[in-house]
């Protein structure tokens, strides 16, 4: 039986939120400690049932994927000290390298997210080369039925104006190429996060993501897992 996220994980976040200071924490750090084992319990089910797929993830430590709660505040206007979400990286993160997933855990706010997130520039040329060179295959993949009903579109944050520099202006996959992230993300309603069944649910709609993955690892020289 998978283990299930316990509904007193969002309510020790929707009461972090409202008291986000040091004082409150300290003092019901005991709240915050079973809410993080309990994320931990589930991401190692999480992991286990996504090995079934990609195989490379079950070298992920559960532990190790979650985030840090507290806030590095060093360089940042905002000091509230903690976050208010459990957020896990399983094989991607901000200049990952590689294709991965990310699990996002917030009250009103989850979601899960594929791809590769805010590459170095190096290899930011080397998918957009891939992607005008393969745009065939490209296409195949995001435009899968199963994967569009759940990915509408690709994110576009911080999409550039013009067709990058190195690429014809005319370009078919004109608009791929602006992309600076290769990501997909799909929101979840609380209940779903919190269901018995979510292990498997989620399981599956990561799955859709692994094409995008393979996809994008191909000019990386990773393994397709």
């Amino acid at each position: 039986m998978s283990a299930t996220l316990s509904p007193e994980v969002f309510g020790f976040l929707k009461t972090l939120n409202t008291n986000n200071n040091r004082e409150w924490f300290t003092e019901h750090k005991n709240l915050y400690v079973e809410s993080q084992q309990n994320v931990i319990a589930f991401l190692e089910d999480l992991i286990n049932e996504m090995a079934g797929f990609d195989e490379d993830l079950a070298k992920i430590d559960a532990k190790k994927a979650l985030f840090r709660i507290y806030r590095d505040t060093r360089f940042s206007k905002d000091k509230i000290p903690y976050k208010t979400n459990f957020g896990a990286s399983l094989g991607m993160g901000k200049g990952s390298q590689k294709g991965g997933y990310y699990l996002h855990l917030e009250p009103g706010k989850s979601f899960i997210a594929g791809g590769i997130y805010m590459p170095e520039a190096s290899v930011l040329k080397e998918l957009r080369k891939e992607i005008s060179l393969y745009a065939e295959d490209f296409l195949a993949v995001i435009n899968n039925q199963e994967f569009k009903k759940h990915f509408p579109e690709l994110d576009q944050d911080d999409k550039l104006k013009k067709v990058p520099q190195g690429f014809e202006k005319e370009d078919p996959m004109a608009e791929y190429l602006k992309l600076k992230n290769f990501i997909v993300v799909y929101n979840l309603k609380d209940e779903e996060v919190l269901d018995k069944n979510a292990v498997k649910k989620l399981t599956g709609i990561f799955k859709l993501m692994k094409p995008l993955n393979d996809f994008l690892n191909a000019p990386l020289g990773q393994g397709s897992g």
